[in-house]
């Protein structure tokens, strides 16, 4: 099996195991459901940080498309970042609403720089 592919199985079944432990902890008592929302949601933006920083390290032939890995990295990051500090932090409404909104932002960012590349490379 790929290398990739072992890693991106062993980060989506360790975000698997938070939800189960946070779920299992609720129900004895412990947590309510307010922090296991915000363990399970904070661990998917730490997971984006962890495909944001992997992304750039990815061979591609091409240089423009390392380019657009870079940026695509660096913005995943970032929003993967903020969004997990807004559910760590912030009121449920804000970072449900915020949260999506940096994630949306991120790609944004990112299509819009594949997109100017586009632009200069026809023109």
């Amino acid at each position: 099996m790929n290398k990739d592919l072992i890693k991106s199985l062993m980060v989506a079944g360790g975000l698997i195991a938070v939800a189960l432990a946070a779920t299992s902890t609720r129900s004895m008592g412990l947590i309510d459901g307010d922090a296991v929302t915000r363990l399970v949601m904070g661990a998917t933006g730490l997971m984006l940080v962890w495909y944001g920083n992997r992304m750039p390290k990815t061979l591609v032939p091409a240089a423009k498309a390392r380019q657009v890995q870079r940026v695509g990295g660096w913005s995943m990051v970032l929003s993967g970042l903020i969004y997990a500090g807004l559910w760590a932090f912030a009121p449920l409404d804000l970072a449900f609403t915020a949260g999506c909104a940096v994630v949306v932002a991120g790609l944004v960012v990112t299509i819009g720089y594949c997109l100017s590349l586009r632009r200069k490379a026809v023109a």
